[in-house]
Formats: structure tokens, sequence, C-alpha cells
């Protein structure tokens, strides 16, 4: 687990997290590090008055031993650190941005190296990142960039792809940091393809949904009304469609997006597309707020995160939910579990 924004809650439900799973003791329970400032974490612990023992690791594996007493901590690197024990809860602060960097980095190589079965992400807060030369609009494009030459098994399609999934919905948006004005430029016949068909790939070997049903959204409203309201739909969004059908991928659609969402429309498929960020985000924060996750599809190790933010305006208030966390951390578990199966099977 990376310690996303000192300032934020991520420090809050790391602990709370750890509370909830320290003492269960079903069979394949998840255990979990966080790479952190040990003397940080003490000191937020001691002011919010949380019942958490801190305990430092070297290894990755030493993490297993020690999550039923204490949460382990593995340190960032030496000059990280210098920052971290000034801050102050509810602001975010550019000089803290390298130590924040550094955990997502530090995570992402034990992940690839098998040191660790995935990455959980705590939330970042971008602005800051950005003061400080920070290059990518997000987590996602982020961890895309530091794993770009990873191998992934044969066949399968490189991401990074967004989805937001919930008991209630899963869903993927095509486009994903993109100011508005700019998705309808943006979205090609190309780009969904690609998306869809690391979604689908994902559907099988990490959810283990043999044939997945796909649904697709429209750009416009009424999806383009036959091209009275836009010519997305015909020039871009069906031809997508077609290609993915003929390669085997039950894809149908488009569809209006305000008509996909409820409850007897989510029945119908194992996955939606959304053309844009909004489209696909609002429904799944409206089903499921609190136990909604991000998984980044198309990488070649298991990430996933909370979907709420750095959550500045209640830090350190007490009142943090650790309930998408701890869904995080249960479904990167579940994921890896899958993928061992999957690889197994198609080796």
């Amino acid at each position: 687990m990376t310690m996303g924004e000192p300032g934020g809650i991520g420090s809050e439900i790391a602990f709370k997290a750890w509370q909830a799973l320290k003492d269960k003791h079903e069979p394949g329970r998840p255990a979990f590090f966080l790479i952190d400032d040990p003397a940080r974490l003490e000191k937020r612990a001691h002011l919010g008055n949380w019942p958490v023992e801190i305990t430092t690791i070297s290894k990755a594996e030493q993490a297993t031993e020690a999550f039923s007493f204490a949460l382990p901590v593995l340190p960032l690197k030496k000059g990280m650190t210098r920052d971290l024990l000034e801050i102050t809860p509810g602001k975010a602060r550019k000089n803290t941005a390298e130590a924040v960097i550094a955990s997502v980095e530090q995570g992402v190589k034990l992940a690839l190296d098998g040191a660790a079965c995935g990455v959980v992400t705590n939330p970042i807060q971008k602005s800051a990142l950005m003061q400080s030369g920070f290059a990518h609009p997000g987590h996602t494009e982020f961890l895309g960039e530091l794993s770009k030459d990873a191998g992934l098994p044969k066949g399968m399609v490189r991401g990074p792809v967004m989805m937001l999934a919930s008991p209630a919905l899963r869903v993927v948006p095509v486009t994903i940091h993109t100011a508005l004005k700019d998705v309808p430029g943006t979205l090609t016949t190309d780009l969904i393809v690609t998306r869809v068909t690391a979604t689908a790939q994902s559907m099988m070997r990490d959810f283990g949904i043999k044939a997945p049903r796909i649904a697709m959204a429209g750009l416009n409203p009424h999806a383009g009304e036959a091209g009275g309201l836009g010519r997305e739909e015909i020039d871009i969004i069906s031809p997508a469609i077609k290609r993915l059908r003929q390669l085997g991928m039950n894809v149908f659609g488009p569809i209006p997006a305000d008509s996909m969402f409820h409850e007897d429309a989510r029945s119908q498929y194992d996955v939606a597309i959304a053309m844009y960020h909004d489209q696909g985000l609002i429904p799944i924060k409206t089903l499921s707020f609190f136990d909604a996750i991000n998984i980044t599809l198309g990488l070649p190790f298991v990430r996933t995160s909370p979907d709420h933010g750095t959550g500045l305006a209640i830090a350190d208030k007490g009142v943090a939910r650790p309930d998408s966390l701890i869904a995080a951390i249960y479904h990167a578990d579940r994921i890896y579990r899958h993928r061992l199966v999957f690889d197994t099977q198609n080796a």
C-alpha cells in the first residue's frame, strides 16, 4: 500500500483497514504493508489517538508474519522523508511530492519483481504533485508509464485502462482524465477497440468471467438520435462495436447513457463502457460511493485503489470511512489469485 497524500486521510483509513483485518482468521486473509515513513505514521497515530502498533520491516515478505500484531511499514528510501513530519493535516504541500511519488515507484517495483502480489494506492493530491513538476494527469497514467517496459502475457492488450467496480456496477471510461471539450476529438474507433479488448481480457483473467457481456454507451444525448444529435455514434462508436464483435467479443450498443444504469439494465451486462469520465463515474459513485474501488486494467501487475480522493477537509477528524480501501485490498488479493489460475490454465 502506498502512502498517498500525507496531509489527507490515507493514514487514517490505513490504520482502520489494519484494525479491521488484523484479527480475521479466515483462510487467505490478505495482509498488507505500507510504504511510508514509520516516524510519520507513529506521530499521526499518537495525535489521532489511534490504537495502532507500527512495526518497521526491511523486506516485503516480513509483512505476513507481523500483520496480526502490528501494521508493517517498509520505509521510504533515505532522503525522502525530511518534510513528512512537518505536514499539517488537511493541507497538501508540493514539498512532499517526492516522497509520495517514491512510494508509488517502490510499490510498482516490488510488484513487478514478485515481492508483492499487487499495489493498493492511497489517494494522491494531483494539484500538489503537478506543482512539483509531476507530468501525469493521475495515478493511472503514471502506473502505465512505470510499467511500459514490463512484459504482459502473450496476446494481452496493454493498458492502462481505468475500471471502477462495485457489487452494483463495473464501468470503464474510454477517455479518462480528459477535459470534456476535448473528448470528441480524443475519441477514435481504435481507442475504443483497444480499451474494450483490454477490458474483455481482464474480465476473463482477473474476474473469472468466461464470456463477458459488454454494454457500450453512446456519447451524445439519445446516443446521437440517428445522427440528429451528433455523428460520433455512427462514425466512431458503431464501427468499433462491429470490429469488436468480429474479434469474438459480446459487445452491444451504443446505448443512451441515461437509460443504461438502472437496475434492470445493469442485469444485462457485466461491464459498461462509458465514453468519458463523468458519464461512468457519476452512476457508480451514486450507487456505491463507499464501497466502489478503482482497478487499473492492462498492467503487468495488480493495482487497485479506493474510488475517493484525499479527503483533506476531514483529515485527522476520525470520520473517514475505510470501506473502499478495505474492498480494494480484498480485490487486489482476489485478482491476483484469479490470474494465477487463469495463467496456469492458459499456459
